[in-house]
């Protein structure tokens, strides 16, 4: 791992089973033969190794179910690699899943003091930054709301303001600007370069070329599970649509 290396990747693989009826105790994470893959199990990722260096740009490539989400929740520590090993030298701030950390019975309010104080806030911090989060989240009048009566679009204005106000060095966005409306996009995709402009570090995953291409300088391009390519982001995007044209 070169020293400098805000996270480092090296030879990680995870296994999902193809049902519900079983899954992994929490014994088989220390369980030699039970980490060895099963009939009814398939390798999301496997033989994945990368680095990454403070303040850089990064967009995650690939078709569906190619496990570019999977990656973002490994870096972010939601899931364990059933191999290899994922180190994560800083704070992470994701925007993941529209709904995580989200508590539907717990008012607007209520939420951005419990989601942020998950990421680390204490509640001092998150009441200085309190009226800037709700305006940037445009829900001003739905403080007293519960959080299952918010449109979709509402959640993902809430959750992009909360998280984005954590001041984490790493920023992990995946496709759930694709729900807002292009004015809340473009608002957003502001605060992502003004993040970038501070010297943040930025994982992107998008089916948008140009949003792509506006932001990230290097892709990861993953393929059947595997890192099929790792370079410059123009590149990356070529080989993608050689690959798959008309996607």
């Amino acid at each position: 791992m070169t020293s400098s290396a805000v996270i480092t990747v090296t030879d990680a693989g995870i296994r999902f089973r193809r049902n519900h009826k079983g899954r992994r105790s929490f014994k088989d994470l220390f369980s030699t033969k039970a980490r060895r893959s099963k009939p009814n199990e398939f390798w999301a990722l496997q033989h994945v190794s990368f680095e990454v260096h403070p303040g850089e740009a990064i967009g995650v490539v690939g078709r569906n179910g190619q496990g570019k989400s999977t990656l973002l929740k490994l870096v972010a520590n939601v899931l364990i690699p059933d191999e290899g090993s994922v180190n994560v030298n800083a704070g992470v701030a994701p925007l993941i899943e529209i709904t995580g950390g989200f508590v539907d019975d717990l008012t607007v309010r209520d939420n951005v003091y419990l989601t942020a104080g998950l990421h680390g806030m204490t509640r001092e911090q998150v009441a200085a930054k309190f009226d800037d989060i709700i305006e940037f989240a445009e829900i001003e009048d739905f403080l007293d709301t519960p959080y299952k009566h918010l449109s979709s679009g509402m959640k993902v204005r809430l959750a992009f303001s909360v998280v984005t106000s954590l001041e984490e060095p790493v920023l992990l966005v995946d496709e759930v600007l694709a729900v807002g409306d292009k004015s809340f996009r473009n608002k957003c995709y502001r605060r992502i370069e003004e993040m970038l402009a501070e010297g943040r570090t930025l994982f992107f995953v998008s089916h948008s070329e140009g949003d792509l291409r506006r932001f990230c300088s290097r892709g990861l391009y993953l393929d059947k599970g595997s890192l099929k390519l790792d370079g410059p982001i123009e590149a990356v995007l070529d080989a993608y649509n050689e690959d798959y044209p008309g996607l």
